[in-house]
């Protein structure tokens, strides 16, 4: 996917989806003043007849027409309202629908979640193009729900990608975060469901990752005079893009920053362990992710838990370029976990570095 994601294809496609929105967009903004247009001119009919005729059936067509007129407009917006989320008017167009346009921006700081699902290129060469869709439906389907229910929006499908963000509206920053982290917890649990009912279809399980960070967005309107689309940009969506894709480099479902984890206040009560201190792609400052483990049976939590500390320590140590005392600490680790992917991969890197010369400046941050 992470291909997928850098390649001119994408460009394309997601130029295409960018195009397909703004018309929808704008089709449904026009419907909607003419349907205005049209009930201003049914009310001023409405009174000019009244006052011609008492006559009741006059009356009674009138308000048929008006009756069936607003119910259009019910229509109109409610469906409007699936292309382009209705928490972003409440950001840029607090005066209404009619203050809408290019260029309109919003500030605010809010959690965002981008999910993904791994495999998801050979997984699809294996479907027909309606068994794609089907497929794809019955999968943000089940996405859909835990995002919506913690408070939080889908700004976009990308692919088979969601990002989505979590403003909780008249909430703390507290509240957004921990908003992000239930729902992300609440999606893995929902994909647990998901595969159980494909087994049961024979259909092979479904996996994917999911990225967390916390921080200021811009929310606005961009496109043309004629074609607009709502989004949302900043290192914000960035960070929790490139986190994502480091889910399965770590073996992880779920990765977050420590900032995330912080702002949310939940560091001491909700269940993680460190993954490691890294440096993505795009950004100069190195950053402390963690691993959510909330969503695991009981069994792998505790399994996962029991080699954390140990995980810590190591890394504290690779940071000062302690290389055998580091080497020391996940040799231990591993001696408890076997299994632990995490650790094989802190002891692989300790081993690689401590042959190689660091360069003085170092800050102990994995280059991704």
């Amino acid at each position: 996917m992470l291909d997928l994601l850098s390649s001119p294809t994408l460009s394309v496609l997601l130029l295409l989806a960018l195009v397909l929105c703004m018309t929808v967009i704008l089709w449904m903004l026009r419907r909607m003043r003419l349907v205005n247009n049209l009930y201003k001119s049914l009310r001023n009919k409405s009174s000019v007849a009244l006052s011609e005729s008492n006559s009741d059936l006059a009356q009674q067509e009138l308000v048929l027409q008006l009756h069936k007129q607003l119910e259009d407009a019910q229509k109109i917006s409610e469906t409007f309202k699936k292309f382009v989320p209705n928490q972003f008017f409440e950001h840029f167009a607090k005066d209404g629908l009619e203050s809408i346009e290019l260029g309109k921006a919003d500030e605010d700081d809010v959690a965002i979640l981008f999910c993904d699902i791994r495999g998801f290129t050979g997984l699809s060469e294996q479907m027909s193009p309606q068994e794609l869709m089907n497929f794809l439906n019955s999968y943000f389907l089940r996405m859909n729900a835990p995002i919506h229910d913690n408070c939080g929006f889908i700004d976009k499908f990308i692919g088979d990608a969601i990002l989505a963000l979590f403003d909780h509206p008249g909430g703390s920053n507290a509240d957004k975060a921990r908003d992000a982290l239930k729902a992300a917890s609440d999606m893995r649990v929902a994909l647990t469901l998901y595969n159980e009912h494909r087994a049961k279809c024979n259909y092979p399980p479904v996996n994917n990752g999911i990225g967390i960070h916390f921080g200021p967005v811009i929310l606005g309107t961009v496109g043309s005079e004629d074609r607009m689309d709502s989004t949302v940009i900043g290192d914000t969506v960035n960070t929790a893009f490139r986190l994502e894709s480091l889910a399965p480099k770590y073996h992880a479902d779920i990765v977050v920053t420590a900032q995330t984890l912080d702002i949310s206040g939940m560091r001491d009560s909700y269940p993680h362990r460190v993954l490691d201190w890294v440096r993505v792609k795009g950004k100069k400052q190195a950053i402390e992710v963690f691993e959510i483990l909330e969503h695991l049976p009981d069994e792998e939590r505790i399994r996962k838990l029991s080699t954390a500390k140990l995980i810590e320590k190591g890394l504290a140590l690779r940071i000062q370029q302690r290389w055998d005392e580091s080497i020391k600490c996940f040799q231990q680790a591993l001696q408890i976990q076997p299994e632990d992917k995490l650790v094989s991969h802190h002891l692989e890197h300790c081993y690689r570095m401590r042959s190689n010369q660091m360069p003085a400046d170092w800050d102990g941050a994995i280059k991704l």
